[in-house]
């Protein structure tokens, strides 16, 4: 496993297409890891658009550990599915560490999981509130502590997607 983590740290400057199932073997570990501790998680997502929750519901079993979640691609959504106070996204912006931890507390709350992911970023190709293509927000609220991390990917819109639900899985994996 350490090995491809490793091959997905070079992948996020390049530019080369992206392949999402190189990575099945950390989408069915994270899946085993929750099943095992009988953890449940969800996720907001907006520049990944369900992504990664498709990823999630890919792995066989992924009905023991997913229950639901949200795709909340606008400011609006994002207040009105999970309750976050607009006035405080406006200020924040959607592209913000404090906009993916909001939604992913907020996902986890609302449904009830032990985990909850927030995604949000600009996939591009234009930028967002100022943020180059690329930039991307990733949050993950655990029983224990809620961290988020930055990213700036390379690569088109497609590729940005994909390495972000990448990287939401690693995150997830170094929090069970």
């Amino acid at each position: 496993m350490q090995e491809l983590l490793q091959e997905f740290k070079r992948s996020q400057t390049s530019s080369a297409p992206f392949v999402l199932e190189k990575y099945d073997s950390l989408f069915q570990f994270v899946v085993k890891q929750l099943t095992q501790q009988k953890q449940t998680i969800t996720a907001a997502e907006s520049l990944t658009a369900g992504l990664f929750q498709a990823t999630l519901a890919s792995v066989p079993g992924a009905s023991k550990v997913l229950e639901g979640g949200f795709i909340t691609y606008s400011l609006k959504m994002k207040a009105q599915l999970l309750d976050i106070p607009a006035t405080k996204l406006q200020e924040h912006g959607v592209v913000s560490q404090w906009t993916a931890m909001q939604m992913a507390i907020h996902s986890a709350q609302i449904v009830n999981s032990n985990f909850g992911v927030g995604l949000t970023g600009a996939a591009g190709p234009e930028s967002l509130e100022g943020h180059a293509a690329g930039t991307v927000w990733i949050a993950v609220n655990s029983p224990i502590t809620t961290v988020a991390q930055q990213f700036k990917f390379a690569g088109n819109r497609a590729d940005v997607r994909k390495k972000s639900v990448v990287a939401a899985f690693n995150m997830v994996a170094n929090s069970l």
